[in-house]
């Protein structure tokens, strides 16, 4: 199973549907997930932080993730602007005004945002090692040929990543992106074609959400809308659909 996986870039919050809290799992924090982005780069992940109060970015290395705090500044697309630069294409997620004079719209569409449930039932994964800066090369490889959404030469320094090598080849990897407090989410769940169905994907999942809940966290995920077989296997897996996130590409002004 591979997914598509979509986070929110200059984030905010979205009138979307979401999950009513679990029995004995209230999602007491879980407001800080209407803007993910914005509340890692606020939070655990502020160490990673470029830009002011009002935008944040990572690293482009790191990860391609712009956020914004609020909407309703309205100083907030000058600050956009000033961050990534004149004539860049940045992605935009819940917002749905008109963009400014000069600006030029590039494209959208929907993600869908998942939170663990009780019926998750997180254990490590025996065969998974840790992936660090040695495998970074392969870990791009696999996400290249792949495709589960974005992954940048140091995404892995956002958090535990984890993969499966057979004949020495690194063929499956699972690891944790965004980190609002709270929560982190598993991201980058690819496995090569010719490993598929045989599990590997879920039992990954699985051992990245059990060492996120060990430290105290909750484990969420993004997936494109489009994705129905990722979002079903997470579901599945026990994770229950929570918002739609709409997002775009634009370009900023010259």
């Amino acid at each position: 199973m591979s997914s598509a996986d979509l986070s929110p870039t200059a984030s905010t919050a979205d009138d979307t549907a979401r999950v009513d809290a679990p029995t004995g799992a209230p999602l007491d924090n879980a407001a800080v997930l209407d803007n993910a982005a914005w509340h890692s780069l606020a939070g655990p992940h502020a160490h990673f932080a470029i830009g002011g109060d009002l935008v944040r970015r990572y690293p482009e290395d790191v990860a391609p993730f712009v956020a914004v705090r609020t909407w309703d500044d309205p100083g907030v697309w000058d600050a956009l602007r000033d961050l990534v630069g004149a004539g860049a294409e940045v992605g935009l997620s819940g917002y749905e005004g008109e963009i400014p004079d000069g600006w030029e719209f590039l494209g959208g569409g929907e993600g869908v945002q998942l939170v663990e449930t009780p019926a998750l039932q997180p254990r490590p994964f025996d065969e998974a090692v840790e992936l660090d800066a040695a495998d970074a090369a392969e870990m791009m490889a696999i996400v290249d040929r792949n495709q589960p959404g974005p992954f940048r030469p140091r995404t892995y320094e956002l958090g535990r990543y984890i993969g499966i090598r057979r004949g020495g080849r690194l063929v499956a990897m699972a690891g944790e992106r965004l980190h609002p407090t709270g929560w982190t989410e598993i991201s980058a769940v690819a496995v090569n074609e010719e490993h598929r169905r045989q599990g590997l994907a879920s039992r990954l999942v699985l051992d990245v959400a059990f060492h996120i809940q060990q430290r105290g966290d909750r484990a969420m995920m993004h997936a494109a809308a489009t994705n129905v077989g990722a979002i079903a296997a997470y579901e599945r897996l026990g994770f229950a659909h929570r918002r739609v996130n709409r997002f775009a590409a634009v370009r900023t002004a010259a």
